[in-house]
């Protein structure tokens, strides 16, 4: 699902008003009916119910005129509470606000706080949110923030027209305050604010609608971010030829393990055989190797002398990279530890290695202490997966700013270092090195647990042994393990373990392979199409 920000959106409208001749007005119509035609399928016939439209300044309040005299056309009780004065309506908006009074819909005016004394939000069935809409970034404040704030309060279900007001739609932050909506209907394109927490848990459910914007001017408008979801993902899922061999299926290696740390090495393993994998193999420190092979019966080990802490050490570096011939994928850093000879292993080869490097967990930190090490002459992609704390150290920013600006801090950071990043969390995001960026629709707090980013790391590891390209290896695997963790969270919300995760992977594969984009997909993996990014 394409997103666009919301300098895109105004654009893209601008196009198709000026460019193509479609006139505004008849954009905040189609807007104003599809919003009414979604809530009906939402919460039934309207009427004879009592609907509240709270309208603001701009064309989201136009579009809540249209909304307005539509639920009245079908016998709703409507009654518009305008946040501004009948003068500062301006445009199309001011056009369907003469409509409105011209056929007498009751209009209350908000202007301070003693015009909200005897309102009582709860005397209705239904709250429309046209306050704001789309590219708010200010805070919320004052007079309005008191509105939204009895918004929320009120008992009943509330609908909000493009984006809840109070949220940035490009970032998904609250500014202040925001409307906690149950619905949300949204024109032409969604926002990456929709999918980005805190954003994401305002928004309800969401339904994109079509209001006429022709699909030309949208191709054209230069889309660089993307939702993941069944249907961007699953181009990337492929039969399996029935003339195949594990040989057909990569071989990845795994460098992970320390003394304490063996479970995430092992649930590395877990991911990426679950994940399809034709051949794993873990190369570890001598004095865990009984453990290893006690605990992961189909993945092979590569015992080498190891530090004194049981971890990989630069002293076997001529070893590790002979064990890497032959594979096509490498992943470095669960359980690894930080030692100064673990350090000196890693950076040597995330910057020599010849072959598709994934970096997890305390190898993300050895690179985050010396950053300079982020430098490297090989073009074998590299992706880096850290989460908002080792994203932090990454870049020298607060964990609270990365989280405030997640997918500006992942473009930035995977165009400047030419590298893949998997920025972990809720709604985790991806960023490529041409700065196309993607926000994870699945998953749910229950994967709050140690151990997932090893089996998600495993997972990557997995796609790319198998020959997937680095984007469509990340978008894939995070897709796939959230939605493992989702079918695990139909049972029971949380208490299920990252191993779990793992053993439901071949599952929720399948689930992807329909016979709907088999042929897709089939093209995908013959390489008869030149996809690269959404």
């Amino acid at each position: 699902m394409k997103l666009a920000l919301a300098e895109q959106m105004r654009q893209i409208d601008r196009t198709a008003i000026d460019d193509i001749g479609i006139p505004g007005s008849v954009l905040m119509e189609n807007a104003g009916l599809q919003t009414v035609y979604s809530l009906c399928r939402y919460f039934g016939a309207v009427k004879g119910k009592k609907i509240a439209v709270f309208a603001g300044p701009g064309n989201n309040g136009g579009d809540g005129f249209v909304v307005a005299r539509h639920l009245q056309q079908l016998g709703a009780q409507v009654r518009v509470f305008l946040l501004v004065a009948a003068d500062r309506i301006k445009g199309d908006a001011a056009i369907n606000f003469r409509i409105i009074s011209n056929l007498h819909i009751p209009v209350n005016y908000l202007l301070g706080p003693d015009d909200l004394q005897g309102l009582a939000p709860d005397s209705f069935d239904l709250i429309i949110d046209a306050l704001f809409g789309t590219g708010l970034q200010r805070q919320i404040e004052g007079h309005y923030a008191r509105v939204i704030d009895m918004m929320n309060s009120a008992s009943c279900p509330v609908v909000a027209v493009d984006m809840p007001s109070g949220l940035d739609s490009d970032t998904g932050v609250v500014c202040g305050v925001a409307v906690k909506a149950d619905l949300t209907v949204t024109f032409g394109l969604a926002k990456p604010g929709h999918f980005v927490f805190p954003g994401r848990e305002m928004v309800g459910e969401l339904e994109v609608v079509d209001i006429g914007i022709p699909s030309q001017v949208v191709a054209e408008a230069g889309l660089t971010c993307v939702a993941l979801d069944r249907e961007s993902v699953g181009q990337f899922v492929a039969q399996r030829s029935a003339n195949s061999h594990k040989g057909t299926y990569g071989h990845m290696l795994v460098l992970a393990g320390s003394m304490g740390k063996t479970g995430a090495a092992i649930l590395c393993c877990q991911g990426a055989l679950r994940a399809g994998a034709g051949l794993v193999s873990l190369c570890a420190a001598r004095a865990l190797n009984v453990i290893f092979e006690s605990a992961l019966y189909e993945a092979m080990t590569i015992p080498v002398t190891g530090g004194d802490d049981g971890a990989l050490s630069i002293r076997d570096v001529d070893l590790i990279l002979a064990a890497m011939e032959g594979k096509q994928a490498v992943v470095v850093g669960p359980g690894l530890g930080t030692a100064d000879e673990t350090a000196e292993l890693v950076k040597r080869l995330y910057q020599q290695a010849d072959i598709s490097l994934l970096v997890d967990a305390d190898a993300v930190n050895i690179l985050a202490s010396d950053k300079s090490a982020l430098s490297r002459s090989m073009e074998a992609a590299r992706i880096l997966t850290p989460h908002p704390g080792e994203m932090a150290r990454l870049t020298g920013k607060s964990s609270l700013f990365i989280q405030q600006n997640r997918l500006e801090t992942a473009r930035k950071f995977a165009v400047q270092h030419n590298v893949y990043l998997v920025l972990k969390g809720a709604g985790t995001i991806i960023a490529a090195p041409d700065g196309t960026l993607a926000v994870n629709a699945s998953g749910n707090p229950g994967m709050a647990a140690g151990g997932m980013g090893d089996v998600l790391s495993g997972i990557i590891g997995g796609f790319l042994a198998q020959g997937l390209k680095p984007w469509a290896a990340c978008c894939l695997g995070v897709y796939v393990h959230g939605l493992a963790a989702d079918r695990l969270a139909e049972k029971a919300p949380c208490g299920y373990l990252a191993g779990e995760v793992a053993e439901r992977v071949p599952s929720v594969i399948n689930e992807l392979l329909n016979e709907e984009n088999y042929a897709l997909c089939k093209r995908y993996h013959d390489k008869e199409c030149d996809y690269r990014h959404p």
